[in-house]
């Protein structure tokens, strides 16, 4: 099988196009139905699959670094009478389990970008939903602040999953439902039970959507709506944006380089090596020479290798179970290009570049992998880098340095970055996550910003889980990396989800860690992908067989 690649650039799309009207961008969904991944389906009436998707979020990042005059953003169809037929049924019935639950991961993971641009890049999205919405298309159109229907007796909303497929609105339609649009628990019921969805007034009256606008009227109702959005915002009018380059990446069998990323596979053990390198260079002096850098300035460059590394490995390398975190360069050149970042971080693109970190790092709490964080003499796991252990299922650190090592001993180092740059799905820092009703484990952290914190220190401190001497080191990681591997991955995939997201839920919490699980499980049940199953025999005419036993 071809590897699924996650990079794309506006010249190459056949599903989106990027309107550009002053400070309104209007991102205009016409999909090709020959452009999926595979010839074996159509993507009829703007239904999507992983590379209309994939189109999607990358231009949901190049309109934040690349159009910061950009300010509200409409989401609409370039066809008449349909806005999105949702997740395309062919592809959904033919593919694996496991690219299925993975699709729906990176689509939910796009919409929360979404979410995450209209609140904290204040480029703020409305959808104008000029046809039928519905499944995946009506969660397209959660996603956004503002959601207006055409009230032209035909166009409507809908999550029709349940009644049809015999699966669940899981790329976040049913917590977007509850918790985002406060719909009434028993107007849900209703409207995920009911194939034709809602039209007109009623969805306003159960807050399924904001507003419906006469057709003679639609198109200046959008503009004007679209306008009043952008008073909101805070963007800047007159800066210029960055260009996201094409990334430097050469994949072999056994592994992938970037600049500042390697990863090494070794698939005999189920293991991934990922080494991230610290900037060679000095931290920019002004903010003219982070933005000359562009997506050469270190933060966004390693940043985007890494998210790259990571999907690939989610998706290419199913089999690979374990992850392994190394870090190798010079960790003050990581703490001082955070103190840039600090001190700066009223800037809009410093924002940006924090706020992307951010959701890489959020790619790696959502990924079915064990990941464990090795600090040895030489790495680098400082400030946003040290970040790596925190996301970590297990850290370990040599204490000191191996005979003949002229290498510092293993430390770690803390920066401003730490404690409230990158917050995880549940609102709260990894450190205030690891450490959750322990305030002052925190402070004592804190008080340790900028220095050096070696092996028992850091143990004590409770930043690593192990410390260990260098003549226990090689035994004592080998038999943990093994032991790890003899385990079942669905058990771990299950411990691992529910571990890493401790403290208060959240809408983000709910839909990875409970709604994802439930699809999970559905999609491998009979009563949806079985031979008599809704998904397999949708289309035929046929009505499925369901097992009636409930469990």
């Amino acid at each position: 099988m071809t590897p699924i690649d996650f990079r794309t650039e506006p010249g190459r799309y056949r599903h989106w196009r990027i309107v550009l009207e002053d400070e309104i961008a209007f991102l205009v969904m016409d999909v090709d139905p020959a452009g999926g991944l595979s010839p074996d389906y159509e993507l009829k009436l703007n239904s999507y699959d992983l590379a209309v998707d994939i189109e999607l979020n990358d231009a949901v990042q190049r309109l934040r670094f690349e159009h910061p005059e950009v300010r509200a953003v409409v989401i609409k169809s370039g066809k008449e009478n349909v806005f999105c037929a949702g997740a395309n049924i062919r592809m959904l019935g033919k593919a694996s389990h496991g690219l299925k639950v993975n699709f729906c991961k990176f689509t939910n993971e796009t919409r929360l970008a979404i979410e995450d641009a209209s609140k904290n890049s204040k480029q703020i999205y409305l959808c104008a939903v000029n046809g039928t919405a519905a499944g995946g298309g009506y969660e397209l159109a959660l996603a956004t602040d503002h959601i207006m229907l055409v009230d032209d007796r035909r166009s409507s909303v809908a999550l029709p999953e349940t009644p049809l497929l015999a699966v669940l609105p899981g790329t976040g339609g049913i917590t977007r439902v509850t918790d985002k649009r406060k719909v009434r628990r028993d107007f849900a019921d209703v409207f995920c039970s009911t194939e034709e969805g809602v039209r007109g007034q009623k969805a306003v009256d159960w807050r399924l959507v904001d507003e419906v606008i006469q057709k003679s009227k639609w198109d200046e109702t959008v503009k004007a709506r679209a306008r009043e959005l952008a008073a909101r915002s805070d963007r800047p009018r007159a800066a210029q944006g960055i260009k996201l380059t094409p990334l430097d990446r050469k994949i072999s069998d056994n592994g992938i380089t970037y600049p500042h990323v390697r990863v090494e596979i070794e698939r005999e053990r189920g293991l991934a090596t990922v080494t991230v390198r610290a900037p060679t260079r000095a931290a920019p002096a002004t903010l003219e020479a982070a933005h000359a850098l562009g997506a050469f300035f270190w933060p966004l460059a390693f940043a985007r290798e890494l998210e790259d590394a990571i999907l690939h490995l989610r998706v290419n390398e199913p089999a690979i179970g374990l992850v392994v975190f190394r870090t190798e360069g010079d960790a003050q050149s990581v703490l001082d290009h955070d103190a840039f970042l600090a001190h700066n971080q009223d800037n809009w693109l410093m924002r940006e570049v924090r706020h992307y970190v951010k959701r890489v790092l959020k790619r790696i709490d959502v990924s079915a992998k064990t990941f464990v964080a090795l600090v040895e003499p030489g790495t680098c796991f400082a400030g946003t880098l040290a970040e790596l252990v925190f996301a970590s299922d297990r850290s370990v650190m040599l204490v000191g340095k191996r005979d003949g090592d002229n290498r510092q001993p293993a430390a770690i180092a803390l920066s401003e970055a730490n404690f409230g740059f990158y917050p995880m799905g549940n609102g709260l820092t990894r450190l205030q996550t690891r450490f959750l009703g322990e305030d002052e484990s925190i402070e004592r952290a804190k008080a340790k910003i900028g220095a050096p914190i070696e092996g028992k220190e850091a143990q004590e401190l409770g930043l690593v889980t192990f410390a260990y001497e260098a003549f226990d080191w090689d035994d004592e990681i080998r038999v943990m990396l093994e032991e790890r591997a003899s385990f079942s991955p669905d058990a771990l995939t299950g411990m691992e989800a529910n571990i890493r997201f401790a403290g208060p839920e959240t809408m983000e919490t709910k839909i990875f860690g409970r709604l994802t699980a439930w699809q999970n499980w559905i999609f491998q049940r009979p009563n949806s992908v079985g031979e008599k199953g809704a998904l397999k025999l949708y289309g035929s005419g046929v009505q499925p067989t369901f097992d009636r036993e409930r469990v």
